[in-house]
């Protein structure tokens, strides 16, 4: 009989010790996984969407809440500040800032947050193929892939807003013109994914309207809004195809919108990404700390808030990888106990053996073998544990994080996993494997 076949009949006699051991071991495994493609997933999302952005200029207030809530749009504005404040740095020939996009926030479409901003943002994330149309008049928008799918919306739909990011019937603003699809982006793997986007001056209007009819409430008390289908999709949907992105057309339509809001400094806006020229230039670099000190705005560097972000989170995941290290070392104490009691148990089974003719190194590598068939046993569980829990969560995390997460993939991290289980289960064995290859052979004949 093959060794690991006999190893595997051993560990198959005494289940409910062998079974311990797997479940304690898949444990750490699964929740060490978990946390790596967690931290994968969620890294490689914040990383595509720094976009090569250097500052982002906002309302007074948190640096970091200005960050994720312009980059990252998981949080609410710190404020609007007037385009006349913002002016300086819209101007195109600023000597220090390359590109400054614009972005009006403040309402969504299940749960999905509306952005109005210029054109240019594509190109700012890198967007390059849109199904249908760009969006040129006010109340067209473009929406991302993941809006798309998760809404099923197409091209011609219309539907229209809800302040805030809830997906809330009650704050809908149901009066005045609905958004218009125009178009659907390609899959970015960026924030545009999880966006609407539209005009700035669409959400001025949407926010006009609703202030003409807070003043006129008495006139609509009789009005039916049942009428209005927030998901009138009722129409034949046609597939159109997908098209590369015209830069010059995007240029052209971001020079017409930057002009118009320079043309209206009394307007608000929430925020503005900007790009350096030169991001050696000292001036430059210098900028984020003049802004703060001389204007009313503020300036945040997204670099230095992400990695603030990674330190306070690192700090959670850290916990909870030591748990999963310290379930581990108790996995692997319990595979070792397991070996140990068998051990003195098979004594004399053993030295059966080493009179039928196995030598000490048979009877090491069948302990070494029933070491590794549970530590294998709990690694192939515990890296499927960990995939399954990420597939599962994957909806949960996205709503709060607005990237998408999936337990199908497969990271260079986890070759870590696997060579560090695969030791951890061979120290626990070699003990008792090396106990039961020098056992005693005379003496435990004439005990038994």
């Amino acid at each position: 009989m093959n060794i690991f076949t006999l190893s595997w009949k051993n560990i198959v006699a005494k289940p409910l010790n062998s079974a311990m051991s797997v479940l304690l071991f898949a444990l750490s495994v699964g929740l060490i996984t978990f946390l790596t493609l967690l931290n994968h997933q969620l890294k490689k999302g914040l990383d595509n969407n720094l976009a090569g952005i250097d500052l982002v200029l906002g309302a007074k207030g948190s640096p970091l809440q200005l960050i994720l809530n312009s980059m990252y749009h998981i949080d609410a504005p710190t404020g609007n500040i007037s385009l006349q404040e913002a002016s300086p740095f819209l101007n195109p020939k600023h000597p220090l800032i390359s590109h400054a996009v614009p972005l009006s926030l403040g309402d969504s479409y299940g749960a999905f947050r509306i952005v109005g901003a210029p054109q240019s943002i594509l190109s700012l994330y890198g967007a390059t193929q849109v199904e249908g149309a760009m969006y040129r008049e006010d109340f067209e928008t473009v929406v991302g892939a993941a809006v798309a799918k998760r809404l099923h919306l197409h091209i011609g739909d219309s539907f229209f807003s809800t302040h805030g990011l809830e997906d809330d019937p009650d704050l809908a603003h149901d009066h005045g013109a609905p958004f218009q699809i125009t178009g659907i982006l390609s899959p970015t793997g960026t924030v545009l994914d999880q966006l609407i986007l539209c005009t700035p001056q669409t959400v001025w209007k949407v926010h006009e309207h609703e202030e003409t009819d807070a003043d006129h409430e008495g006139d609509h008390e009789g009005h039916d809004h049942e009428g209005h289908d927030h998901s009138d999709h009722a129409h034949v949907h046609t597939k159109l195809p997908v098209t590369d992105i015209d830069s010059s057309e995007v240029q052209l339509l971001s020079a017409a919108i930057m002009d118009s809001l320079r043309s209206q400094p009394e307007k608000e806006i929430t925020s503005v990404l900007m790009k350096f020229r030169n991001r050696t230039n000292f001036q430059a670099l210098n900028l984020l700390r003049n802004i703060n000190m001389n204007t009313g705005l503020m300036a945040a560097s997204p670099a230095l808030e992400i990695n603030r972000l990674y330190a306070m989170m690192g700090s959670g995941t850290d916990a909870l990888r030591y748990v999963a290290i310290l379930i581990a070392i108790v996995a692997a104490i319990s595979i070792f106990i397991s070996l140990y009691t068998s051990l003195k148990e098979r004594k004399y089974e053993m030295a059966l053996m080493r009179v039928s003719g196995a030598g000490p190194g048979v009877l090491f590598r069948m302990i070494l073998g029933e070491g590794m068939w549970i530590t294998l046993i709990g690694l192939a569980l515990g890296i499927l544990a960990g995939h399954v829990g990420m597939h599962l969560a994957g909806s949960i995390l996205e709503r709060g994080y607005k990237y998408q997460f999936t337990g199908i993939l497969w990271v260079d991290a986890e070759w870590l996993i696997v060579i560090g289980s695969l030791i951890v289960g061979f120290l626990a064995a070699l003990i008792p494997a090396f106990q039961g290859a020098k056992v005693d052979l005379h003496k435990t004949l004439a005990e038994g």
